[in-house]
């Protein structure tokens, strides 16, 4: 095997509009570099717009509904029963070295046992030991750094679960060095190993993956001072106090949790000043800055090294943010394209010169990444992943994504559907929960005349040619992929799944 390196290197809840390179009042000098060194997909979306399920979908190279991980509350707890390989455990198979920094969020083992490391040969993580995200064998930040990580749950602990509750989003300026941040130890471990490894005659697997730009908005003063809060917008606000008739009303409707988030922040945001708002704004970029002075001082690390020869970078998020639009909804679960669309990104010399710096506005999606690297890396691919080869030509209708409620719910809220292109997004959605028999609603949105989604034209006569032309395209989509994993129980086995010789 020659030596095709892989970098892939993730955010947490970074919206696909927060580079650099897309909004120049983004401070982000390494992530534009690879954009600059490469392709951005300014279309993609994820498979489902929250940590867990959109992570499984993103490493498995499935669905949501065909990984069965559906919501944050969902894991695949038995590793002999997995719906295929993890794309870690794809690359050590087939001869690669892989080291994993930072966060995977399988949530796949109970508090204080250890999950399965899926691939990876070193494995470090800036969270505790007892936390349900350690993994047998893995470096924890509590291991090395107790007091750190003591230090940054002090300063944080007014922001709630997950560091998003209004709190979390408000935000402050940090008081802790940035190696006292959960991801300046992911960071940390990542540049000593860097500083360490020796290259053998196997290629190298770097994951390298991040906490935030995800609230809380606990700052270093050094990246947020390098903004000025006259130059941030105001949030746009819709011309309708209440949510309408959508797919988030009918899950709010049900859930009880989603409700209560949302209201919680919205009646903390109707009181706040402007300056105020626009500050909860300019935290969001420098958090999104803070990530990028890791990301810089690594990639200048794997130069110096010469590790990016024959190397693929891929950058992404594993979701969006919707920041305050939509009648102050923060946070993600939600199909509008502030939750569902993600940074893409593919550089290095794989990425031939005439395409290196520019846009490629097909649909794309977070279950194209395994194709891509099993394609680049010479492996055969799972025929049964519904991804494309983001490097090759093919050209798909739309993407797909897929909202089940927050997780919290019970019974689990009815199921929600979205096809998008770049012009025209449909939702498909039901009231009630999985187990009420509703007729199906829908929500279509012109998203070059009504990019904030306001408008929902799924109604009007006139749109009935997109909207069948729309649904037949998902229909489509869906029956070839549910058509061919994670189960094919075939005499032929997976022969019938790949193209003829």
């Amino acid at each position: 095997m020659g030596k095709k390196n892989i970098v892939m290197i993730m955010t947490d809840q970074q919206r696909w509009d927060a580079m650099g390179c897309v909004n120049p009042l983004v401070i982000t000098p390494g992530i534009d570099s690879l954009a600059q060194n490469g392709i951005r997909y300014d279309q993609a979306v994820c498979n489902c717009p929250m940590c867990v399920p959109s992570r499984n979908s993103l490493m498995f190279g499935m669905l949501a509904s065909q990984t069965g991980v559906r919501t944050n509350s969902g894991a695949l707890l038995d590793e002999t029963r997995l719906p295929a390989k993890p794309l870690p455990q794809i690359l050590h198979d087939a001869g690669y070295f892989c080291a994993g920094f930072g966060k995977t969020h399988w949530n796949h083992t109970t508090k204080g046992k250890p999950g399965s490391r899926r691939g990876f040969d070193v494995r470090a993580e800036g969270q505790s030991r007892n936390s349900v995200l350690y993994e047998e064998g893995a470096v924890m930040m509590d291991d090395e750094d107790a007091q750190g990580l003591a230090d940054y749950y002090e300063e944080t602990k007014e922001f709630g679960g997950g560091e998003e509750n209004a709190f979390g989003y408000l935000g402050k300026r940090s008081t802790l060095p940035k190696e006292h941040h959960r991801d300046g130890f992911i960071y940390k471990k990542c540049m000593e190993f860097l500083d360490e490894y020796e290259p053998d005659d196997r290629p190298l697997f770097l994951y390298l993956s991040f906490i935030k730009p995800h609230a809380g908005y606990n700052v270093p003063p050094e990246f947020e001072d390098l903004y000025d809060l006259n130059k941030i917008p105001p949030i746009p606000h819709p011309p309708w106090e209440d949510e309408p008739d959508t797919h988030i009303r009918a899950a709010m409707a049900v859930s009880t949790s989603l409700t209560n988030v949302h209201e919680g922040r919205k009646k903390v945001w109707e009181t706040l000043p402007d300056e105020q708002k626009r500050l909860t704004t300019l935290r969001y970029y420098a958090n999104c800055t803070f990530m990028d002075y890791f990301i810089r001082n690594v990639l200048e690390k794997i130069h110096e090294k010469g590790l990016d020869k024959d190397t693929l970078f891929l950058f992404m998020s594993d979701h969006g943010e919707m920041m305050g639009t939509r009648d102050y909804r923060f946070s993600k679960y939600c199909l509008y394209d502030g939750s569902v669309r993600v940074p893409l990104i593919l550089a290095g010399d794989p990425v031939p010169e005439e395409k290196k710096g520019t846009c490629d506005s097909r649909p794309a999606m977070l279950v194209d990444v395994v194709p891509t690297i099993c394609s680049y890396a010479g492996i055969p691919c799972d025929p049964r992943l519904p991804g494309i080869d983001l490097l090759g030509d093919t050209v798909r209708d739309g993407s797909f994504c897929e909202f089940h409620g927050g997780g919290n719910e019970w019974p689990q809220v009815a199921p929600s559907y979205m096809w998008r292109n770049s012009r025209y997004k449909l939702i498909l959605f039901r009231e009630g929960t999985v187990l009420d028999n509703t007729p199906f609603k829908g929500e279509l949105y012109d998203l070059q005349e009504d990019p904030d989604e306001w408008r929902n034209l799924f109604y009007e006569p006139k749109m009935a040619g997109v909207r069948f032309e729309m649904l037949a395209q998902m229909m489509s989509y869906l029956a070839a992929a549910y058509a061919k994993g994670p189960a094919f129980g075939d005499y032929n086995g997976f022969r019938n799944l790949t193209p003829r010789d």
